[in-house]
């Protein structure tokens, strides 16, 4: 009879597998409504564990606002706030509905959503389209640029890309990301490459599939100007990655990582959708020219998803471009970053190579058993955004997950298993 150690050790290897046999492919971009089950009129979906108005921050109220406008709930952002606080619309985590979503993570039905099916496990996950950037919805910013912006993406960016992906009938993603990070990317912070060759394999499809040669024009023009277009999907990517590990018995990997401004929560593999959290963490990097941490809103957004699948800070050795603008001292300290990660983590990934590591693959499967033996968290690469609403992101750094959402699971992971 195994051991409970080797139970563990089974269930978790069983998590890395499923990791690795991972098959993310785009299949659509359509509005939320269609695709997302359960998604109500007058729900805003967000980033981060459960939270009520009350107790959001400046950025994420702010961007609340934004929506409750976007979807004609309110005429101006006044009455939005009042129409938000007086319990008018339910707000419930992407998490719950196979979504994501950057920093304030806001999904209304109206918002079209790329739609990643993992082929390996039948499941599918969404994700918003990236706006762009500048002021932006996810970084709080409400005003009438960013809903004309946010406009565009539903009357034009969306339904061009959803032409253009069935028309193709999908786009497989596994292989862009592993050629991501041999051109520097690592994914959260910098998506320089996969975006390029993200346009590359969709760009032919929509020259076919956009009739007007001026909507076509504007499509092409924003995602080659937006460095940071991959991330959203990579966000999906991670989302579709990590659904399949939730619910492996005696398992201790963590399935998500993700916070909403107020507070930092994970989910573990062996403790089904429970959240365990705890106060979320001030950002540690540079600062855009008039602004000091003074001005920093603590951390937000499921972005974090792209660290649980062991990209991101953990990834952070293939992108030593990023090192110094996300805070690390120097390139070396960005392959100290990865090599953290590995003390925490029950596998790598082959799939997925680092040449500055001897083409090791980036570390995978974050583990609560080992995350609180060895007093090491998880290193995360973010945006930072303006504490107050509507003003948008400040800077961008490096944060720390917070121990005690890892002690906080392992002492329930020991009850469920029945340990002494």
């Amino acid at each position: 009879m195994a051991t409970q150690s080797e139970t563990i050790a089974a269930a978790n290897q069983e998590a890395v597998r499923r990791i690795i046999a991972a098959e993310p492919v785009l299949i659509d971009v359509r509005p939320a409504s269609e695709v997302i089950d359960d998604l109500d009129p007058q729900m805003i979906l967000h980033a981060g564990p459960p939270i009520e108005w009350a107790r959001m921050c400046g950025p994420m109220q702010g961007a609340v606002a934004g929506a409750i406008v976007l979807e004609g709930w309110a005429e101006n952002l006044l009455a939005a706030a009042d129409l938000a606080a007086s319990g008018g619309i339910t707000f419930r985590p992407n998490h719950d509905f196979d979504a994501v979503g950057p920093m304030t993570g806001m999904i209304t039905c109206s918002m079209p959503v790329m739609v990643v099916e993992n082929r390996a496990f039948g499941n599918r996950a969404y994700c918003t389209l990236n706006e762009g950037l500048g002021k932006v919805m996810r970084f709080g910013g409400n005003d009438t640029d960013v809903l004309a912006r946010l406009e565009w993406l539903a009357s034009t960016l969306g339904p061009a890309l959803s032409d253009a992906v069935r028309a193709r009938q999908n786009l497989p993603l596994k292989g862009l990301i592993a050629r991501g990070l041999s051109m520097g990317d690592e994914m959260h912070q910098r998506n320089v490459g996969c975006t390029g060759l993200f346009l590359r394999e969709i760009a032919p499809s929509l020259a076919r599939n956009v009739g007007d040669a001026e909507r076509l024009a504007e499509v092409l023009e924003f995602i080659a100007g937006n460095d940071q277009f991959f991330l959203n999907v990579a966000m999906a990517i991670g989302k579709a990655v990590m659904d399949p590990v939730r619910g492996i018995e005696a398992s201790s990997i963590v399935t998500a990582m993700s916070r909403n401004g107020t507070e930092f929560g994970i989910r573990v593999s062996g403790l089904g959708d429970r959240w365990f959290t705890a106060p979320v963490e001030m950002p540690r990097g540079l600062y855009f020219p008039g602004f000091t941490e003074d001005d920093a809103n603590p951390d937000m957004g499921d972005s974090t998803i792209i660290e649980t699948m062991g990209l991101g800070g953990f990834a952070m050795a293939a992108s030593p471009a990023v090192a110094r603008f996300v805070g690390a001292d120097s390139a070396t300290a960005a392959l100290d970053h990865t090599r953290d990660m590995m003390e925490i983590t029950a596998g790598q990934n082959p799939e997925w190579t680092i040449a500055a590591l001897d083409f090791a693959g980036v570390p995978t499967g974050i583990d609560i058993c080992r995350v609180v033996e060895t007093g090491i968290v998880p290193t995360i690469n973010t945006g930072i955004a303006h504490r107050e609403p509507g003003v948008g992101q400040v800077g961008a750094g490096i944060v720390r997950a917070p121990m005690a959402c890892f002690t906080e699971a392992l002492e329930a992971f020991v009850a469920e298993l029945g340990i002494a």
